[in-house]
This record gives C-alpha cells, sequence and structure tokens, in this order.
C-alpha cells in the first residue's frame, strides 16, 4: 500500500478494503501529514476528508469487535481495574 505522505495525497483505496491495522497507520500518516504544514489547502482538506474517514472506520472495526467480545463472554465487559467474581 502506498501511504499517503509518499504520495502527498491521500490513498485512493476504498477505506473498506483497509484491515484496522493498515487504517489507523494510515491515519497516522496523514495527521503527521497536516502537522507538518507542508501542504496547499486543497491537499490538506482531501487528507482531512480521509482521516475523517478513516477515524470513523476504525472506531466502527473496534466497536464490533468490542461487541463480538460481549456476545462471546455472555455479559458486559467488566473493568479492566476491576477484579471478575
Amino acid at each position: 500500500m502506498t501511504t499517503s505522505s509518499a504520495m502527498g495525497q491521500p490513498s485512493a483505496t476504498p477505506v473498506e478494503e483497509l484491515t484496522y491495522e493498515q487504517s489507523l497507520a494510515e491515519l497516522e500518516s496523514i495527521v503527521a501529514a497536516l502537522e507538518s504544514g507542508d501542504h496547499p489547502l486543497e491537499s490538506a482538506l482531501a487528507f482531512y476528508e480521509r482521516g475523517q474517514a478513516l477515524a470513523r472506520y476504525c472506531a466502527r472495526l473496534l466497536e464490533q469487535a468490542e461487541l463480538k467480545i460481549q456476545s462471546l463472554s455472555g455479559d458486559e465487559l467488566s473493568d479492566v481495574g476491576q477484579p471478575i467474581d
């Protein structure tokens, strides 16, 4: 996969075709590119739009994973700091 910062434009790969890890890595790359401030407005907007789509996609994948874990465990997840009875 070509990273967004290597091309100067966001990746053209559809978000839905990426794994969680690929999405997160691209999102981190986009954040770095936007923080650098080295891109013209049009390019920065394209990065921002892609970043928003990636962030929503990552959140959805995490939510689906949490729901699957809950369904497999049979009850709600316990807090990490709380001992399990």
